[in-house]
């Protein structure tokens, strides 16, 4: 079967929540604590974070939570809730992305609106993004969503649109390293088959991954959300990102405000990397800065891990290394200190396990917004000390993707940890730790956009020179379309 013969359209009113959320999470409650966190407006979180944060100048924080985004418009960031050797909290930015999932895991806020968050976004963040603005060419054709995986998420959004927009959308997959005879793009302007017919595509929703700067140009004339531009500046761009947080923090210093991030060392070549993990004690994370979906992530604690990562081929040039946050016996001691899990609560065989934090936030008239919250528990339990071949991944990596092919994934639902009456109590998070994970997605949110700004010049065209500077892989920079 071609791609083309993939492609699917939505009509207003084709919405079916059984298609589009786990099975597990359609019939779960929302955990009360979450609720409430959700419906907190603004002042409210404001007040609550200065007064537990004194330091905090409360005029530049709300200023900050008002910021609506030129460029990265919806997210999702993942966080540690991490604890220091002298008992200080903090829930600790690993990354945030563009193009998130997580709709499919969050239980609803209310019954009654059996869309959830589905809507919510296309409502407050797509509709008003694909409006004309004064002034601007109207491009004439129809909507699209464009995926690469997650069905059924993007399936959900396609409905979504459908009805919020009231016309047909259309699903059009467009996979990696494939044909994608469907797709064509001429003046900046996107294309695709339906029924032996070409229709230009006025507007995307875009849940394109896996290198998605080699399939999309970064200029289009046809709104994309996100654009690739978000991609490159932090979102699919490890490397990037580090930098627009460094930088960001630098401007957030004086307001007593910082993005909590492992210590990163970039633009690292592969032969440095024996150097800059002893250097951490021997304990680091290694990453290829273009992957995601838990793809080139390495936990080194042994010789064994090193020598393994050392002897395999990869296509890019640059890394980095980031402290790694483990069981207190074996974390990396960085210049902010020692930083470990706080892990979940015991079991009732007193096994702790690393989990992570997922939180999807989108841009809006009033500022950046969360829509979903969930969790990801790693596959075996934290031990306190490790014995000769420990595998450190499965005690440390989080990620429910599992890659099965070039273009086939499923996700190991079995340690999916909702936002519900029953699981959330098993990550031992109080409200205090949702509204530091939420300040702390807003910031790495707005660092990214930043760096978004600053990669164009006056007249919106790419600053290639200045992106070489800062990322400078030629494997990785001959991928990118302009």
């Amino acid at each position: 079967m071609e791609t083309r013969d993939l492609i699917k359209t939505y009509s207003p009113g084709s919405f079916k929540n059984e298609d589009h959320w786990y099975p597990k999470a359609l019939n779960a409650t929302i955990h009360p604590m979450v609720n409430f966190f959700l419906n907190l407006d603004s002042e409210r979180i404001i007040n609550r974070y200065c007064h537990l944060n004194p330091k905090v100048d409360k005029l530049r924080l709300k200023e900050i939570l008002s910021y609506q985004c030129k460029h990265f418009l919806w997210g999702g960031a993942d966080l540690f809730n991490a604890t220091s050797e002298d008992g200080k909290r903090q829930m600790v930015i690993i990354e945030n992305n563009s193009c998130p999932s997580g709709q499919k895991s969050m239980p609803l806020l209310d019954d009654n609106k059996e869309d959830g968050a589905y809507r919510l976004l296309i409502e407050r963040t797509f509709k008003p993004f694909i409006k004309p603005k004064k002034g601007q060419a109207r491009i004439e054709g129809d909507l699209a969503v464009i995926y690469d995986k997650n069905h059924m998420e993007t399936s959900g959004y396609a409905a979504i649109i459908a009805d919020v927009m009231d016309e047909n959308v259309h699903l059009v997959p467009f996979y990696n390293d494939s044909d994608n005879g469907h797709i064509k793009i001429e003046d900046g302007i996107i294309f695709i088959m339906v029924n032996e017919e070409w229709i230009p595509i006025r507007a995307a929703f875009r849940y394109v991954t896996q290198q998605p700067w080699s399939r999309l140009p970064l200029h289009t004339k046809t709104k994309i959300l996100n654009p690739i531009l978000v991609c490159l500046a932090g979102g699919r761009n490890k490397m990037v990102a580090a930098k627009a947080y460094d930088f960001y923090n630098a401007e957030l210093e004086k307001y007593g405000l910082r993005i909590s991030m492992p210590e990163t060392i970039w633009d690292i070549s592969k032969a440095e990397i024996p150097l800059w993990v002893n250097k951490l004690g021997g304990h680091a994370v290694v990453k290829i800065p273009y992957s995601n979906a838990g793809q080139g992530v390495f936990t080194i604690t042994n010789e064994y891990e090193l020598e393994n990562f050392m002897a395999t081929d990869f296509h890019y040039e640059k890394y980095i290394v980031q402290s790694l946050i483990g069981n207190y016996n074996w974390s990396s001691r960085s210049s902010y200190g020692k930083f470990y899990h706080v892990g979940t609560i015991p079991t009732s065989t007193g096994d702790t396990y690393v989990a992570d934090i997922r939180m999807m936030v989108s841009s809006t008239v009033e500022g950046i917004k969360p829509l979903c919250i969930y969790s990801r528990r790693a596959e075996e339990p934290l031990v306190d000390f490790l014995e000769d071949g420990s595998d450190s991944w499965k005690m440390l990596g989080t990620n429910l993707s599992v890659k099965l092919g070039e273009n086939s994934w499923e996700s190991d639902t079995n340690r999916l940890l909702l936002m519900d009456r029953r699981d959330f109590n098993k990550l031992g998070l109080g409200l205090d730790d949702l509204i530091e994970g939420y300040i702390q997605t807003v910031l790495s949110t707005i660092a990214i956009d930043k760096m978004c700004i600053n990669l164009l010049n006056s007249k919106g065209k790419f600053r290639m020179k200045l992106f070489k500077s800062l990322n400078n892989d030629e494997s990785f920079l001959n991928e990118i379309l302009l």
